[in-house]
């Protein structure tokens, strides 16, 4: 094993020890949301995984953003397997370690260089898209500074790291072609071959330099993408499947109800119950439950997934017709705000520890009350989401704090609640005059 291959190893092992931290702490801020059970029916979910996450189902209801997308995942996935090989190679010092495959290898090879031509095909358009294309969703005020200059970031590094990737097989092309006995005499090179000519003029040693010079920062360009996601939206690659695993699987529209609040809807409506009977003991006892979420801990474990998996595309908000109308609610900025609450919180338990209290929280300091009650409760949010995220649950949590724990709730909607807890229904007629306007006709 010679220097090269220890200085290697020694960057994968920094790198991937990074990683492995940085996951770390995205999966403890996650788990600061409450427990629910999302293991019912595995089947279906791995179903729904395979159609959405997969098989990209959601993503091509937009054809166009769609098409480049599948470019761009589909060689992300089967590209990897490049890498594989070449973190090999670096390891031991060989060349094209899998070129004994033969004629599989060839093909294998040829793919990855349409594929990485397909990338860097779409990333070109989606930085066009982004920059001269005239798109509201991506110049909404909550893409302003670092979202956007993320975004780019993705879109320039995927660029380089094809552009390394192809820059490598053609100076590697020219380098079998002389009969340098370390480049094996392997591979299929439509793509780079293209570009190989652009090299040929160069000496032997020259072109050793620039393929071992593309190789390194084709693999270390990957290890250090690979410790961006986590600080990036570009996480989704990782955390799409499992979010979309754990999809809620009810049907659209149905609310999730408080079993406390269940209890006291259920004794209202019979009429043999006793009002003033006590309740059971463990009933009676503990911290009272609070009703809604306020700040991060009261969302679910689910819901702070759905924070980290969003890939801020904005067709959330493209199909909210609140914000079509100019409302100030965009679901995109609902679930921006609380993963950025979610990742101050966790700062704060790495500096201070766990009990710290900042004096901040999520509705409020991050969330109005202008945007959640801007919100029809359509649904469209979570429709439109290309992997299950459901802005919609946040929504409904954040107002039940409102409304259940400071009887905060537009003037509309006290008249409402006024009614229903003197007459039992919205209207302002009681109970015993319900049916007067039968006796009229």
């Amino acid at each position: 094993m010679g220097i090269s291959n220890i200085i290697f190893l020694i960057v994968l092992i920094l790198a991937s020890v990074a990683f492995g931290l940085q996951v770390r702490k995205i999966r403890r801020n996650i788990l600061l949301g409450r427990d629910v059970d999302r293991s019912d029916r595995p089947m279906e979910r791995f179903k729904v995984m395979a159609r959405v996450a997969l098989g990209q189902s959601k993503m091509v209801t937009r054809p166009f953003a769609g098409l480049m997308h599948v470019f761009i995942y589909v060689g992300f996935v089967i590209i990897n397997i490049e890498v594989l090989e070449i973190i090999i190679d670096g390891v031991f010092g060989t060349h094209r370690i899998f070129a004994p495959l033969g004629p599989v290898y060839d093909v294998l090879i040829a793919s990855f260089e349409v594929l990485a031509f397909l990338v860097l095909f779409a990333c070109v358009a989606f930085l066009l898209r982004r920059t001269a294309g005239n798109i509201r969703r991506f110049r909404m005020s909550e893409m302003k500074g670092w979202p956007k200059t993320d975004a780019a970031i993705i879109l320039w590094v995927e660029i380089f790291l094809m552009g390394a990737f192809l820059t490598m097989n053609a100076t590697d092309s020219l380098l079998q072609e002389r009969g340098d006995p370390h480049y094996v005499a392997a591979g299929s090179f439509p793509v780079s071959g293209l570009i190989a000519p652009l090299f040929s003029g160069y000496g032997t040693e020259t072109l050793i330099a620039i393929e071992r010079t593309t190789w390194w920062a084709h693999i270390v360009g990957i290890l250090l993408f690979l410790n961006y996601l986590p600080i990036s939206k570009h996480f989704h690659i990782i955390l799409a499947f499992p979010n979309t695993y754990f999809s809620n699987l009810n049907d659209q529209g149905k609310f999730t109800n408080m079993e406390k609040v269940t209890k006291e809807v259920k004794l209202m409506m019979d009429p043999d119950a006793d009002p003033y009977a006590a309740p059971p003991p463990e009933e009676g006892n503990g911290t009272p439950e609070k009703f809604g979420a306020k700040d991060v801990p009261d969302l679910s474990w689910k819901n702070l997934m759905d924070a980290y998996s969003c890939t801020e595309c904005g067709r959330c908000t493209s199909e909210c017709p609140a914000n079509m109308t100019g409302k100030k609610l965009s679901p995109r900025k609902i679930m921006m705000d609380t993963r950025d609450r979610m990742e101050e919180m966790g700062r704060n338990i790495d500096k201070h520890g766990a009990d710290h209290d900042d004096g901040k929280s999520l509705l409020g300091d991050y969330i109005t009350p202008e945007e959640l009650w801007a919100c029809t409760t359509c649904n469209a949010c979570v429709q439109a989401c290309p992997v299950n995220i459901s802005p919609l649950e946040i929504i409904v949590d954040l107002r039940r704090y409102l409304v259940m724990e400071e009887s905060k709730s537009p003037s509309e909607l006290n008249g409402m609640f006024t009614n229903i807890e003197n007459n039992g229904a919205p209207w302002a007629f009681a109970q015993a005059d319900r049916l007067k306007w039968a006796e009229e006709a």
